[in-house]
């Protein structure tokens, strides 16, 4: 069975040129997340896959490091980043993130990839200052009126699975995720669902 890492190697050429689905929702939630980030923030993001959001934050931080568990996608965020000093790449899973009180730990589109969320949940704290800001965005199952494609790749994704064609999904609703979330140690301090429909749940959410 191949591991995680070896699926996301596989699949990063294609995936760096993947156009983004929903562009009004992702610069929607670009826009809400540099509103919480400061000048003298270290941040890091779990996650990064290609770079493309690391990099249009790294702007906005005194440093972010940028983690993934694939090397092949992390070539590309190197690629893309090029000169800049304020953004560092590094191989890892969330397990093993970089050490540290970072003032924001970001996590986008990762969360329903994981197989122990609560345990995810206790590293992304831990890396926290007291205080620290969580911000995530994590796709989520539609407690109803789910649209046709979504039923559709419901209904096929375990026989992708099974030729590993399709990495394990970890399907939550939205409010047994904000319950996680908040079970972790989090103050949620701003939701919303970007787009609504399958919801894809933006969480600032501050370390208690």
């Amino acid at each position: 069975m191949q591991t995680d890492a070896t699926f996301w190697d596989g699949i990063a050429p294609k995936y760096a040129k993947s156009p983004i689905k929903d562009v009004p929702a992702y610069e929607y939630t670009l826009s809400r997340t540099r509103s919480y980030l400061k000048p003298t923030d270290t941040a890091l993001e779990l996650g990064c896959g290609t770079g493309g959001t690391a990099l249009k934050l790294a702007d906005h931080v005194a440093h972010l490091t940028a983690t993934d568990l694939s090397d092949a996608m992390l070539d590309f965020g190197r690629a893309r980043a090029g000169d800049a000093s304020n953004i560092t790449f590094e191989r890892s899973d969330i397990d093993n993130a970089p050490e540290g009180s970072f003032d924001v730990v970001m996590a986008f589109s990762l969360l329903h990839l994981v197989r122990d969320t609560d345990a995810a949940l206790a590293q992304i704290n831990r890396r926290l200052r007291p205080g620290g800001l969580f911000i995530s965005k994590t796709p989520c199952n539609p407690e109803s009126g789910a649209p046709l494609g979504y039923r559709l790749i419901r209904l096929v994704l375990p026989l992708i699975q099974l030729v590993g064609k399709a990495p394990y999904v970890n399907f939550m609703n939205v409010r047994a995720w904000d319950a996680k979330v908040t079970a972790a140690g989090f103050d949620i301090i701003e939701s919303g669902n970007h787009p609504a429909n399958p919801p894809a749940r933006y969480l600032v959410a501050r370390k208690r």
